[in-house]
């Protein structure tokens, strides 16, 4: 049976992540010899919210994953607080094999973000050299002339759109001129474009739950 791990991450993590499928935590850096799951959401939580908004893209994302349990078994708890404080240390020369015991893909459950945030900048089509806020206000722009622009733009930047739809869904634009009910619309466009298109990984479910139900 697996087991259900949590990680807080920054937005230059999920960008590596992202690049894997959803699939892999990327390599260590040269001074960062563990790797460090946790085995709690509110543990991830409270790092994603409390830390990486405030480096890391200004950004903090839980995501959780399932990692088989004789894999796992290799591996001591170690608890660096409270009880709820409870992570398992990976060396980082075994994170490939780490990987390779992930069952299924990692998620993403939450996010967070400081007041600096940018999101992921890509740099071709529409949304070249534009921030999340911009990246937003160019499809709310486009959504009564030209849906078929949004789908484009959302199936050429999807790596664009999967880092910050969190950001649009909690940002609010109502000052940019979009109202509550265009935001809705579009992230429900969103989401259509997304099925549509056939784009793996899926958005998060926690998004596709919170954009369809506003």
């Amino acid at each position: 049976m697996p087991t259900t791990l949590y990680r807080p991450v920054g937005l230059d993590e999920l960008a590596l992540i992202w690049d894997s499928g959803c699939r892999e935590f990327p390599p260590r850096l040269p001074d960062q010899p563990i790797f460090y799951p946790v085995t709690s959401a509110e543990y991830a939580t409270q790092i994603a919210r409390d830390w990486n908004t405030k480096a890391s893209g200004f950004a903090g994302y839980v995501t959780s994953f399932s990692v088989d349990d004789d894999y796992l078994s290799k591996f001591e708890r170690h608890v660096v607080g409270s009880a709820v404080h409870e992570e398992y240390w990976i060396p980082a020369e075994q994170l490939p094999s780490f990987n390779s015991a992930i069952r299924g893909p990692i998620a993403v459950n939450a996010a967070f973000f400081g007041e600096s945030f940018v999101g992921f900048v890509p740099d071709k089509c529409g949304f070249k050299s534009k921030n999340a806020e911009q990246q937003f206000l160019i499809l709310a722009r486009s959504w009564d002339y030209s849906r078929m622009d949004c789908v484009l733009e959302i199936s050429a930047n999807r790596k664009a759109v999967y880092l910050n739809c969190w950001y649009w869904l909690q940002h609010d634009f109502s000052s940019l001129g979009v109202s509550p009910d265009l935001k809705t619309a579009v992230l429900a466009g969103v989401v259509e474009a997304w099925t549509q298109s056939r784009i793996n990984p899926a958005l998060p479910s926690g998004f596709l739950a919170a954009a369809l139900q506003r």
